[in-house]
């Protein structure tokens, strides 16, 4: 697939990234349609193409019930079992098959239609709520069945989020990249926000089931906008072996510095920072003392501080620097979370949680267009799948140990030890920084 919109040729001095090493040919820097640097346009730019109108204005509302769904599910094991060990199982449940079958999921994204495959994973998901919502209504649900509900559908996942990442660059080009995932973390992280809230009030006032099945309609609007792209014909490319592609995508990451420490920066984030949410039922319960409302406005927090932090990257027209802004995401992270962990009022716990989701998208929105346009188009697909391993797939490792931490040592410690960790990562990637670049320039890599 291609660009609706036709890219201008490019040149040997745009195809060189910041760090001084050659990008595919896609990734061109921006410039090449002037736009004026304080325009509050240069927000919104990448909604220029048609197909990325389309796809950003179906995930408004689907991501919505996305995020709903997510806060109901924790509230409703929270509620049917009172133990944090299995808020750590669901979570496991939920992210294990990222872990499984990543790196298979890379090679489909890149020898399939990726339109195709996402509005596959869409109707799946949206028949996966709604049955979640009947056993709800009816009263028959068990932890069990969420157990294997989150699994079903983190499965769905593993295959959604390679495709859906690699599928960006196709509809707006290198040009607008950056602000494409800057707009699509906006309205991820706007839902985060009203999802939960949203869930906490529905749940108050009308039990969990009503959530799980809004969830369920609203992918429609998303299916809709992906069946109604124009997009040129597929080029169809010779199928090898699965495992020759897999060694192709490893050897790739393996020749480049750059890739590999992003990917080991997110790997920590990932297990030691991201994995905390999890645990967010517990402080409002029995820490904070708000209930299903106020645990609504906790995770809305989270959303507010992202949504804040991608509208600034949005409006970045060049990638330097981006070694500089993950270190600094990492870094806050970690802080936020030490200090949240300490919290025990409501007030400073919500703005705490401000600066915990400005700093996750400043680490993850910068890594994802360094890898996008670090990334051959052929092999655009695996790479993401790795990055969706170590963000998803190795969130299992993050959600056990976190939730064995609450058992024993308590929520807060659990949370504290996480950040504590987080912060000593971001000094170990800043420290990276000037032997990348090195690295970069001798090999271009």
């Amino acid at each position: 697939m291609a660009t609706d919109e036709s890219s201008p040729p490019t040149t040997r001095e745009n195809m060189r990234n910041s760090s001084g090493g050659e990008v595919p040919p896609i990734a061109v820097t921006e410039g090449a349609r002037p736009l004026a640097a304080r325009s509050f346009l240069v927000y919104f730019r990448a909604l220029r193409h048609r197909n990325f109108r389309l796809f950003w204005s179906g995930q408004l509302i689907s991501l919505v019930g996305t995020w709903m769904q997510s806060a109901t599910q924790w509230w409703l094991v929270h509620r049917l079992t009172h133990e944090p060990i299995w808020l750590g199982i669901v979570g496991t449940a939920t992210f294990l098959p990222a872990f499984l079958l990543s790196f298979v999921a890379g090679v489909v994204a890149d020898r399939v239609p990726k339109r195709s495959m996402i509005v596959a994973t869409q109707v799946t998901a949206a028949c996966l709520a709604l049955s979640l919502s009947a056993l709800t209504f009816t009263g028959a649900v068990r932890v069990g069945h969420i157990v294997a509900f989150a699994f079903l559908l983190g499965t769905v996942n593993a295959f959604d989020m390679p495709t859906r990442q690699a599928f960006v660059i196709e509809m707006v080009g290198g040009e607008d990249l950056m602000n494409a995932i800057a707009l699509n973390s906006s309205i991820f992280n706007a839902a985060r926000v009203i999802g939960p809230a949203l869930a906490g009030f529905l749940i108050a006032s009308t039990g969990e089931a009503i959530c799980f099945l809004l969830n369920g309609l609203s992918f429609l609007p998303v299916i809709a906008g992906l069946l109604l792209m124009r997009l040129p014909p597929v080029r169809k490319r010779e199928a090898r072996p699965v495992w020759h592609e897999l060694a192709e995508g490893f050897r790739f990451v393996g020749r480049s510095p750059r890739v590999r420490t992003v990917l080991e920066a997110v790997a920590i984030s990932s297990i030691f920072g991201m994995s905390f949410t999890i645990l967010l039922p517990v402080f409002a319960d029995q820490i904070l003392r708000t209930g299903p409302r106020g645990y609504g406005l906790l995770m809305g927090a989270v959303g507010v501080g992202a949504v804040t932090g991608a509208l600034r990257l949005a409006g970045r027209t060049s990638t330097r620097g981006s070694g500089r802004l993950v270190a600094l995401g990492m870094g806050l992270l970690g802080v936020s979370l030490l200090a949240f962990s300490l919290s025990r009022t409501f007030i400073l716990s919500e703005i705490l949680l401000l600066a915990v989701g400005g700093s996750m998208i400043t680490q993850l929105a910068t890594t994802n267009t360094l890898l996008q346009r670090t990334s051959p188009d052929e092999i655009r697909g695996r790479v993401l799948s790795m990055y969706t391993f170590v963000l998803v797939g190795l969130a299992p490792i993050g959600s056990l140990l976190l939730g064995a931490l609450a058992q024993h040592l308590g929520a807060p410690w659990a949370v504290r030890i996480g950040g504590m960790i987080c912060l000593a990562g971001s000094i170990w990637f800043a420290w990276q920084i000037p032997r990348v670049r090195a690295a970069v320039r001798a090999t271009g890599t």
